[in-house]
């Protein structure tokens, strides 16, 4: 029985049947070599079309040689780049899945790689994320521009493509730039209004289908709204799509903000999904051909209610088929409870801005899910039930071990049940209850309550391979402890001890912010019954190691609330009721505070085991990705 009809109904575009409505946008992998497609690369497409999915938009595809976006994309720039094309084409639809490459011309957001030009924009105005001054390019110009264009799309239909999309959103690259009143100040045939500012993107458009003819998906991708003033808005976009479809253009994507505005295009973890369905909802209303949306559909329920609801036509599901590649397949098989829940941290993308290949907090083989037997049968314990524990047990599992799990808590999640708490943080709830639930279904050994002993080790677990992942414990500064009143930022979180009204927290990291958030007001009104928060960090930056939309808007929220940051502040000393910190070479005295809080890290917790193997932060502090891909990295081949 489908439990999602309205998602596996099949959609007609142009003249092509695509078998369902759910499709991955694109998504950087830096999975490429030059330019060039790689096996990992059509593996990573194949895995996701044998998963279910109904066609598959790829990552950014430059049209032209001379500018790179990230070095690890992919190009379509001559006839040389068609083989690779036609190996990804082939494998994509050996599922009977379709597959369209995303064709993009960054300019001012190009990589200046050394030897790249300068780079080119609609106008002399530099935009917030361009990598140097960039030069308005001429009409000339962009005459070759809007063939390379049209070449790049047919050398996708020769390699078995079914399409392509057209990225001129987010006031993002050329065309999105040109589109956006942003960066466009022209004042020739490209600029002005908006049909001006929208002639750029209708070239491209008819010089595609002039060269790939009828047969052949054309889709746009816009921003319904860019979220900012000076920018498009609603009004703009419900025009601009009518005038794409009377160019021919098949469906259009709609997304919204930009990409000065951070977490406006990818929303941050926390916040609602289907966040830019609205704009969908009504595009779709004066328009003809199929709408998609986009931006954290992450289940399957709220993707069925955004077509249900005739919020869209098309739900553009990316980071949710990247945590899980058949989370198609589960959901047609209403086996949502075994699709791993994507939490929306977006540090799938954030690896790929600093050169590393695509990777998932939750999903440690983004690549290959597969775990193959093991050709010898073990005996393995397991000592402790956090996330590397509970990867780790699964694995082993999975290879056929014999596994023993241990916690000597009554309930499995480790800190990971602390991090749920926060503001915005209730989907890591999501991946505890998923990964136990693999256990129990697996059928292996869960022992709670139960502290593991070198008595045990001498006896019952005499030959196993023992993997100690017990974790880690916060740290505190003993000399500051003589504060009438101190805790742990874990200490709040678990309850086991409660704040007062004035605190101050040391620590500007992920957990002292993410505490600072869970303790102020909700509403920033002066209410008396309102707790003051203070946050001292003694370096320049919040959340050091942190990027992208979730850090934005939590800081953003810190600063709505009232949260008072001080950063370059040292805490230099601590009475029993004053708090001492150096800035800029000034001592501050905090003397109304009721409660100092630590938020200063993690030490490792080891279990005192000999020939054990230590995994997650019992070996190393990290984050949730480390702990978990350390685990299946360490047992995979066990």
């Amino acid at each position: 029985m489908n439990n999602f009809p309205k998602l596996f109904e099949p959609i007609q575009l142009g003249n092509i049947t695509v078998k369902n409505r759910i499709f991955m946008p694109p998504v950087s992998t830096n999975l490429c070599d030059h330019g060039y497609i790689t096996d990992a690369l059509v593996d990573h497409y194949a895995t996701r079309a044998k998963g279910g999915v109904g066609l598959i938009i790829t990552e950014v595809t430059v049209v032209e040689p001379i500018y790179t976006y990230l070095p690890g994309d992919i190009s379509i720039a001559d006839d040389s780049y068609i083989e690779g094309w036609k190996k990804l084409a082939d494998a994509v639809h050996k599922y009977d899945s379709k597959i369209m490459p995303q064709l993009f011309h960054p300019a001012f957001m190009a990589y200046p790689l050394p030897g790249t030009p300068q780079l080119i924009a609609p106008s002399n105005v530099g935009p917030y994320y361009a990598r140097q001054a960039p030069r308005p390019v001429t009409v000339e110009e962009l005459q070759v521009i809007i063939k390379q264009f049209g070449q790049a799309a047919k050398r996708a239909q020769i390699a078995g493509c079914d399409g392509v999309e057209v990225h001129a959103a987010h006031a993002h690259g050329l065309l999105g730039g040109f589109l956006t009143p942003l960066y466009n100040k022209r004042t020739d045939e490209y600029g002005g209004d908006i049909n001006a500012r929208l002639r750029l993107t209708l070239e491209v458009i008819q010089e595609i289908r002039k060269q790939c003819g009828e047969d052949f998906i054309i889709d746009v991708r816009i921003s319904g709204d860019e979220y900012s003033d000076g920018g498009l808005n609603i009004n703009d976009m419900i025009y601009v799509c009518k005038q794409l479809e009377k160019n021919g253009v098949n469906f259009i994507h709609v997304s919204g903000g930009n990409t000065i505005k951070r977490a406006s295009s990818m929303p941050a973890p926390g916040t609602k999904q289907g966040s830019h369905c609205l704009l969908s909802e009504e595009i779709k209303k004066y328009v003809n051909i199929p709408i998609s949306t986009v931006g954290r559909i992450n289940e399957a329920w709220i993707a069925e209610e955004l077509l249900e609801n005739n919020k869209a036509d098309i739900c553009m599901m990316g980071r949710a088929n990247l945590c899980d590649s058949e989370f198609a397949n589960k959901a047609f098989a209403g086996q949502t409870d075994d699709i791993r829940p994507c939490i929306g941290c977006g540090r799938c993308l954030t690896g790929v801005m600093f050169g590393k290949p695509i990777g998932c907090t939750v999903n440690p083989a983004v690549e290959n899910s597969y775990i193959a037997p093991s050709d010898e049968k073990k005996n393995v314990l397991i000592v402790g039930g956090g996330p590397a524990g509970l990867e780790a047990a699964y694995v082993c599992k999975k290879r056929g071990h014999n596994v023993v799990l241990c916690e000597k808590e009554n309930e499995l999640g480790g800190l990971l049940r602390l991090a749920a708490i926060p503001i915005a943080k209730q989907d890591l709830a999501k991946v505890i209850k998923f990964m136990v639930r693999r256990l129990k279904k697996e059928n292996v050994d869960i022992r709670l309550n139960t502290e593991v002993t070198n008595e045990m080790i001498e006896n019952e677990f005499k030959d196993y391979t023992i993997l100690c992942t017990t974790g880690a414990k916060s740290k505190e500064i003993e000399a500051f402890k003589v504060f009438k009143n101190t805790m742990t930022a874990d200490d709040i979180l678990s309850g086991k001890k409660y704040p007062g009204k004035n605190i101050v927290i040391i620590g500007g990291g992920s957990v002292g912010c993410e505490t600072a958030d869970y303790l102020a007001p909700l509403i920033n009104d002066m209410f008396p019954a309102n707790r003051k928060v203070t946050i001292l960090e003694m370096t320049n930056a919040l959340m050091p190691g942190e990027g992208g939309a979730a850090k934005s808007v939590l800081t953003r929220r810190l600063m709505e609330k009232g949260v008072r940051i001080e950063m370059n502040a040292k805490v230099t000393g601590v009475s029993e009721s004053e708090i001492y910190f150096e800035q800029e070479g000034v001592t501050h005295t905090i003397k109304n505070a009721d409660t100092l809080v630590f938020a200063v890290g993690y030490t490792p917790v080891p279990l005192n085991i000999q020939n054990a193997t230590f995994i997650g932060d019992c070996e190393k502090i990290g984050n949730l990705q480390d702990a978990i891909t350390n685990a299946y990295k360490a047992t995979i081949n066990l």
